[in-house]
Parts: structure tokens; sequence; C-alpha cells
């Protein structure tokens, strides 16, 4: 509706400034229902950044509560040719070996043509015979270099990749010259092939008829080989494909890179208990449980500010006063502080201040690491069972105490959403009420002065005629 301009048209009224002011009377009950939906969105979002805290420390305390979780173990080597991966299965320990080879793919090479040439018949095809004893015919669509080198590729059969590579530039006599290099996919001895001209089979190669292109060979295929225990009666081979020896030891796996020279001392592989590992996950529990009480204690700090008539308020945080929030903070005190099996955490390091906060003491957690490995598990992982389920029933995305509160107050700025609403439409009304009241004196009045001056000039001929 278009507000008409009605100020001061017989009355002389600011009618515009006199309806907003009345106007803002009426709507105050408005006005506190949009301070409640505003002071209600924010604890929407406090809330919510605070499950999200909640919910990292539940997913980092079920992983401290899996046995498994601790089963850390880090594995060394006193050569830097030696890798070594140590698994979930690992165990400690150590073995020492020399590396006698170390795994490589075959690289050979065909015999050199000009660049104009070709190395098969029409129709073209070449025969890969590969390391297993099957073959796999590949044909190219001519017997040119960069043709063949092109089928092969495309081959997922074939296990060798091809390159074309010039060996010699020319002259104005002679055409350049190249050779096809042709390397094994896969390293080890059982990765070895021979290339053939045309299609050949088993009893070609047998029987002497069947025309090699690989003439020239440039690397040998080889697995990989360790001596372990050498010098003694238990002196073992171990081999390998590749460079990787896959359990070495129970979990463990060692990746070589260089052969052991001679006169050098062999490689040890040391499996150990992985401290740092184990540091770093009750010291990540902790710290998952202090950000959540930082949280807590950041939103319900009171803060005191002095007004400009010189007096102070205080005003509390938006967690200030809230039960569910305080008995959370004391469930998850209760759950990381309590004893387990009849011992504090505290003898592990973990230490509940007096300021409410948790800390963890890395020094003395070493320390009982060190003294007591099983005990330490032990206690880890009940405790963080203990936390988890309570750091769990808060922030489960559907049932959640703290979910549930979120959901309700989000319902709840629903609803003073709905009732602002509501309220805009009857202050519309009211506001265009008040203009037709205001505009309809203003009739009123100007028709009264009509009919006044009117009288007055009836009574001021009278009086002319009279005299």
């Amino acid at each position: 509706m278009v507000a008409m301009g009605i100020d001061g048209l017989v009355s002389g009224l600011d009618t515009t400034s006199l309806i907003n002011q009345l106007m803002q009377v009426e709507a105050m009950p408005q006005t506190m229902l949009k301070q409640k939906s505003s002071s209600t969105q924010s604890l929407v979002t406090a809330l919510q950044g605070l499950n999200t805290k909640v919910a990292s420390l539940a997913e980092a305390a079920t992983k401290a509560a899996k046995p498994a979780s601790w089963d850390l173990y880090k594995g060394t080597s006193t050569a830097t040719s030696v890798a070594v991966k140590a698994g979930a299965t690992a165990q400690p320990g150590s073995v020492t070996f020399s590396v006698d080879t170390v795994a490589a793919s075959q690289i050979s090479l065909t015999a050199a043509v000009p660049d104009d040439g070709t190395l098969l018949d029409v129709p073209p095809a070449v025969t890969i015979r590969k390391g297993d004893g099957t073959f796999v015919t590949i044909e190219p669509t001519t017997g040119s270099l960069s043709d063949i080198a092109k089928a092969i590729n495309a081959s997922a059969d074939a296990g060798v990749r091809a390159s074309v590579v010039q060996v010699s530039s020319g002259d104005g006599t002679n055409p350049a010259t190249y050779r096809l290099q042709l390397t094994g996919v896969s390293t080890g001895t059982t990765n070895a092939f021979s290339v053939y001209k045309g299609t050949v089979d088993q009893a070609a190669v047998d029987g002497g008829t069947a025309t090699r292109l690989d003439g020239d060979l440039v690397r040998a295929a080889s697995s990989a080989q360790v001596t372990l225990w050498k010098g003694t009666s238990a002196e073992t081979q171990f081999t390998s494909a590749s460079n990787t020896f896959t359990g070495l030891m129970t979990g463990v796996d060692v990746t070589v890179s260089k052969v052991t020279a001679v006169g050098e001392d062999p490689a040890t592989v040391t499996v150990a208990r992985d401290e740092d590992g184990l540091k770093k996950l009750a010291s990540g529990l902790v710290g998952a449980v202090g950000v959540v009480f930082s949280e807590i204690t950041s939103r319900t700090t009171t803060t005191t500010k002095t007004n400009p008539d010189g007096t102070t308020s205080v005003t509390g945080g938006l967690f200030s006063g809230d039960s569910m929030v305080r008995g959370m903070r004391q469930q998850l005190t209760e759950a990381v502080s309590y004893p387990v099996d009849g011992k504090s955490p505290s003898t592990i390091g973990i230490v509940l201040g007096r300021d409410g906060t948790v800390t963890f003491d890395e020094a003395k957690f070493t320390e009982a690491l060190a003294a007591d490995p099983a005990g330490v598990q032990s206690m880890m992982t009940q405790l963080a069972d203990r936390v988890g389920t309570v750091a769990t029933g808060i922030s489960d995305k559907v049932d959640g105490s703290l979910t549930r509160k979120i959901t309700g107050q989000e319902q709840l700025v629903k609803d003073y959403g709905t009732q602002i609403e509501d309220w805009d439409r009857r202050l519309e009304l009211r506001k265009a009420s008040l203009q037709k009241t205001y505009s309809s004196l203003e009739v009123t009045l100007s028709k009264m002065q009509s009919q006044s001056n009117w009288l007055a000039g009836q009574l001021a001929g009278l009086a002319a005629n009279n005299s």
C-alpha cells in the first residue's frame, strides 16, 4: 500500500511522524521477537561449532579405543639403500642380510634400419614370447619401426614397451638409422621375453625356424636376491621378482635399491614399538578433549564493559547458564579423569588441572610406556572408549543430545520467523488504519473549517444590513 501525503493539510500536524511513533509502540512485541530470533540463531551457530568439535573428539576417541591402534611398530635399517615398512601385524625383532642382486627389467634392441626401412614382411606381424611361455602376436599397420612401436604399446598383453631410438644422424650419402628399444614392463627373471618376426609358435622356436628380432641384449631381466645369515650353516637366499621383499619378517616389507658391495657391512633391519606414534595417538586424544573444553570456556566467559553513563554492565557468554552444556563438560571431565582399574590417568601423563583443563605430560607418558607398555595400552583404550561413548552420545548425527538441542533451537528460530512475518502483516494493516483515520480527520477538519468560514460570512452580512 502506498502511503498518502497527509501532513498538515488542514490541521498542520506532522501526521507521518505521529503515525511512525505510534507504529514503533505497536511494533515493540515484534522487536522483541527479532531480538530473540537473533540471539537464538547465534546460539545455534555456537552449538553447531561445538558439536563439530565434539564429533571430532568422538572420532579420535573411537580410533584410540581400538587395541589395533596401539600395535604400532616402526622399522629402521642400518643401510640407507634398504627401506622398511612395518604393517599392522608387525612384531618386534631384527634380521641381518646382504643384497646380492637387485631386480631389473629386460632391455633388448632390434637391428638398425634406415629411416625408410622396415623390419617385417607383408602382412606385417611380430610375436612376443613372454616369460611364462605364452605367445602374443602383434599386427602393426606397416613394418616400420614407428608402427611396430605403436602397435606393441597399444597391446595390454604384450608385457613390453617399445621406443624408436635414432642411432646415427646420417649424411648426404647415407640416411639416418634407427633401432627399436624393447623394455619389459615388469622386473624379475620370470618376466624375460623374446621377440620374433612374423607369427610363430613354440614349435617354430624349438625347430629353429623363427627369426628373432631383438638380437642385442642390453640388460637381462633379473630378480632381487638377499642372503640371510650369511656365513652360517643357516645361510639362505631369498628372491623376489621386484625389489620389495614382502613379509621378510612378519608384517614387514623390505625394499632394496643397491647391491651390498664387497667389504660392506650387511644391512640390519630392526622393528620396534613406535613410541612417537603412540605419543601422537595419546596426545591427539587429550588435545581433542582440550579443544572442546576451550570452546565451552570461550563461550561461557562473561564480559564487562563501561557504559556511556559511567556504569558497568556484565554480559554472559552464549553458553552461560546452559545446563546441558555444563552437564556435557562434566561428563567429559569424568570420562577423561576418573580412575581406570583403580589407577589415575595422571600416572600415564593425562593431567586434570584445577581450572578444569586437561593436559598431556609427554615425559610422564614416555616413562610409563617404557615401564609397562601393556598397562599403558590397557588404560588408554579403556579411557578412550569411555570418552568416545560420551562424545558419541553428545554428537551423534541422529539422536545425540547436542544434536537434538540444535534441532530444537533451529525450530525455535523458524517459529520466531513465522511470528515476525505475522506481525509484519498485522502492523501493515494497523498503519493503513492509522493513515485512514488521520486522513478522515483532515477531511472532517476541512469541512468544519468551510462551515465556519460560511457562518462567519453570513454573520458578517447580517451585521452589515442591520447597520
